[in-house]
């Protein structure tokens, strides 16, 4: 990361937010969400679920809801606009994923200039955050046989 921060700026490091884990291990998103709404990490799954299902709409206003929580979060610890907001700190994973996820949105709306807005801002961010976010997706896809067995193509 040290060649993309020229600047020297410190990367910025958002708090573990205090039981959204065991929220998110116990209860559905939507009640996630409204039990922690200053958190990006509940609104960014409830895009990539909202994503996934095909409801584009509800995807890009949920990762935006999520994005703009981040926002607030970076800028309570310091953020400035810039520098980097490392994806290796699990903390950070909410505002990325919900600026990710921001991004799919965009493109399946047709929002052309903020695909590449959040496209910027996140290798800004993390260079390897594009990457990482493909990567875990992979990994927890459903199998081949999941999606015969259910019957969904």
């Amino acid at each position: 990361m040290g060649d993309n921060n020229l600047l020297s700026i410190p990367p910025t490091l958002l708090d573990e937010v205090p039981g959204l884990a065991d929220a998110l291990a116990d209860e559905p998103l939507n009640r996630v969400a409204a039990s922690f709404p200053a958190a990006s990490l509940p609104w960014a799954l409830l895009a990539q679920q909202a994503r996934t299902h095909g409801n584009y709409v509800n995807a890009y206003a949920y990762a935006r809801t999520g994005y703009h929580r981040g926002l607030d979060a970076l800028r309570k610890h310091g953020w400035k606009g810039q520098g980097p907001i490392p994806w290796s700190h699990e903390p950070n994973r909410g505002f990325l994923l919900s600026l990710f996820e921001l991004g799919k949105a965009a493109e399946l709306i047709g929002e052309n200039d903020e695909v590449e807005r959040v496209h910027t801002f996140l290798t800004d961010s993390d260079p390897s955050v594009i990457d990482a976010i493909l990567a875990d997706e992979a990994a927890h896809a459903p199998g081949t046989e999941t999606i015969v067995i259910r019957g969904i193509n």
